[in-house]
């Protein structure tokens, strides 16, 4: 009684896991909307985590060098500096004992000037020193400070910090447009993925359909069979029939999951979580402006504004590229008060000025013509750059044109698909009762479930092959013509998102 009562405990259990476990598939698989879909990528795409790290490098860069270009403060820390050394005095042709011990600090401030290029400082000395030497006996202790203003400024020559300061700006805006961009392909990828899974999930579920009307054919042959009502090799037909609809539903199922698995790879999903996809492929006619379109791409498309940056980065290089074996100079103009006494509050009681002025040039005499060939490349380099800008307008127009053309070519192709999916289910209802009746054989039924099929999976292909070029519309005319509203790319970049 005892086994019997613990027994039934064990099942009550097991039938308790099962269903929870039951419960808890349910409740792990995720239902995923495009809109969804969208916003998890909008976090979870490692593209766009990629983009988001680039453009973060170029955001740091820039940041980096407006600091530089703020005032640097420095402190320098001597505390011990000893040294003891054998010398010869030439004056008197005799060897003699240094002894010198010293401590100090170096107090810098340099400002960068951007204007010019220059950079002016301001240093500070302070310090005390006690020297000995064996050839006077007098031992030497003292405090010194020493002050100094100095002014260093390239001569004939262009605005380094400038140039630098520019090219940091145009490669943060150019991962501004990058970003931005990368968040359009992002959404053409999604819904790309997402109508994947959906017409696979589709093409399951209609193989399931399939199945379903293959196996009530086999259990209608099967009993004509049985009652002597059909021949033998009906039923042999209809068995292999039956069969390749097996197969057909083994593949939709696999397709289903790796195209389930491509788009959480995508998306950034957990590879494990189960996902069932809504979508709503109904597509409404949209009228488009093609004029429009054209214009709006060609005045707001991010790959124009990139073309002028490769031609502003391409005449930087060549500045640059002038700027080898150049005539130039370099001023400095140094100003400074020095000090020093045994007693620390007599430093200045007699300070000595140090003024310095220094002027040098490079003048370049003969480079074998060097300098003249790197500068026609540069040139070269501005006048491919400009005829990539030229063509990127042309391809703008030829894309907009295309994608226009598409749009209309797939209304036309979605009033054909739809018909035909009518006429095959029409077709399909006809011929089954035809083959109820005896009239059709099997292998005859097979190839109008066959065509139903594929009539079914053509016209939503062509539903979803409208809303995608819609889409690619949108993409390259940065126009949004089902709601009529402009797409911003200033919008799109990251410092608006957040």
């Amino acid at each position: 009684m005892k086994r019997t009562k613990t027994k039934q405990l064990q099942v009550l259990f097991l039938l308790v896991f099962m269903l929870g476990l039951g419960a808890y598939t349910v409740q792990a698989q995720e239902a995923l909307t495009l809109a969804k879909a969208l916003s998890i990528a909008e976090t979870g795409s490692p593209d766009l985590q990629q983009s988001l790290l680039n453009l973060e490098r170029y955001q740091k860069n820039l940041e980096a060098q407006r600091a530089a270009l703020k005032s640097r403060f420095s402190l320098e820390v001597n505390p011990v500096n000893y040294s003891k050394q054998r010398r010869f005095d030439t004056r008197v042709s005799e060897w003699y004992t240094n002894e010198n011990f010293e401590t100090s600090t170096l107090f810098r401030v340099e400002q960068p000037i951007l204007v010019t290029d220059g950079t002016i400082s301001l240093t500070n000395e302070f310090g005390w020193s006690s020297n000995a030497s064996t050839s006077t006996d007098i031992e030497s202790e003292v405090f010194f400070n020493n002050l100094y203003l100095n002014l260093n400024q390239p001569l004939f020559t262009y605005n380094r910090l400038k140039l630098e300061l520019k090219t940091l700006e145009l490669n943060l805006e150019n991962a501004n447009l990058n970003y931005a961009m990368q968040r359009l392909n992002l959404e053409r990828n999604v819904t790309q993925f997402f109508y994947n899974v959906y017409m696979s999930q589709m093409n399951l579920s209609i193989a399931k359909e399939e199945l379903a009307n293959t196996q009530k054919s086999y259990d209608i042959i099967v009993n004509k069979v049985q009652a002597g009502l059909a021949a033998k090799e009906e039923q042999y037909q209809a068995e292999l029939n039956l069969a390749t609809s097996k197969s057909t539903l083994q593949d939709a199922e696999v397709n289903f999951e790796n195209n389930k698995d491509q788009l959480k790879l995508y998306l950034g999903m957990d590879l494990f979580e189960d996902i069932m996809i809504l979508a709503d492929i109904t597509a409404n006619p949209v009228a488009v402006d093609l004029d429009k379109a054209i214009e709006n791409g060609l005045n707001s498309r991010m790959e124009l504004r990139q073309r002028e940056i490769d031609v502003e980065t391409s005449q930087f290089d060549l500045i640059q590229t002038k700027s080898l074996n150049e005539f130039k100079g370099d001023m400095n103009l140094r100003f400074g008060i020095t000090g020093d006494n045994y007693q620390l509050n007599q430093i200045y009681d007699n300070p000595t000025k140090s003024p310095s002025v220094s002027l040098s040039f490079n003048i370049p005499i003969f480079d074998w013509g060097e300098k003249k060939a790197r500068i026609a490349a540069a040139e070269a380099s501005i006048r491919s750059q400009e005829l990539n800008l030229s063509e990127e307008k042309k391809q703008i127009i030829v894309d907009i044109r295309q994608v226009y053309r598409n749009l209309q070519n797939q209304l036309n192709q979605i009033d054909i698909a739809k018909q035909n999916e009518r006429n095959a289910q029409l077709t399909y209802e006809i011929n089954l009762e035809r083959y109820e009746n005896g009239d059709l054989t099997g292998m005859d039924l097979n190839l109008y479930q066959t065509q139903l099929s594929e009539k079914k999976i053509s016209y939503s292909q062509a539903l979803i092959n409208y809303k995608i070029e819609l889409l690619n519309l949108k993409i390259q005319s940065l126009y949004n013509f089902e709601t009529g509203e402009e797409i911003i790319p200033a919008e799109l970049y990251l410092n608006e998102q957040k």
